[in-house]
């Protein structure tokens, strides 16, 4: 699969996916989206138009963001901001399962959605963050990334005790990325710059140079 491919269909999105993953991280990645179905009937997680292409819209589409990560980066922990059910933060730790990842998700039932995943698919590289941002204690992040956290300015300034000179952003803003980073000051405008998403022609991810 080339940058500039697009994926199309959850055929497509599964075969990517599978390319970036080991027998083991794939089967568990498997047995996450049963969980997240099951659970998506007793709460609103992801829409219910979007179940139907669950690997191209979610699951790949959280995956792609290891295509900016490489494995050498850093020896901090990956911190999901806003993580919701998971996304893309779960995906990340079952694919890197080396790589310690923190979840922040301040929803109780999301959390303790997020803390059954983490005990069933036995994930000990991640643990959950129950709580607003503003009250974790900080520490020294090697990547950050936020789904649907805050637009990118807030984002930053909440994020930035755990943020350094080394911290790598990787941030899916769907198909406002291009335009919260043209209307950004000038300073966070030279920080970072917009790829192309594997899933959506007109989605960007902003990611730090």
């Amino acid at each position: 699969m080339t940058a500039s491919s697009i994926l199309t269909t959850e055929a497509e999105a599964k075969a990517y996916v599978e390319g970036l993953s080991t027998s083991a991280s794939f089967a568990i990645l498997e047995r996450y989206t049963q969980l997240l179905l099951a659970e998506n009937q007793q709460q609103n997680l992801i829409s219910r138009p979007s179940e139907a292409s669950l690997w191209l819209r979610h699951i790949a589409d959280s995956a792609q963001l290891l295509e900016y990560v490489p494995t050498e980066t850093g020896n901090g922990p990956w911190l999901d901001l806003g993580t919701g059910p998971g996304l893309p933060g779960l995906v990340i730790a079952i694919l890197r399962p080396q790589t310690p990842v923190v979840l922040v998700e301040s929803r109780k039932r999301r959390v303790e959605f997020l803390e059954r995943c983490v005990e069933q698919l036995d994930l000990g590289n991640c643990r959950v963050e129950g709580r607003r941002l503003e009250q974790v204690a900080p520490f020294e992040a090697s990547v950050i990334s936020a789904r649907a956290f805050a637009p990118l300015e807030k984002l930053l300034r909440l994020s930035a005790p755990f943020s350094t000179s080394a911290t790598r952003y990787v941030l899916p803003k769907g198909r406002s990325a291009a335009h919260e980073l043209e209307t950004a000051k000038a300073s966070i405008r030279k920080m970072f710059h917009v790829k192309h998403s594997l899933t959506d022609a007109d989605a960007g991810i902003i990611v730090s140079k």
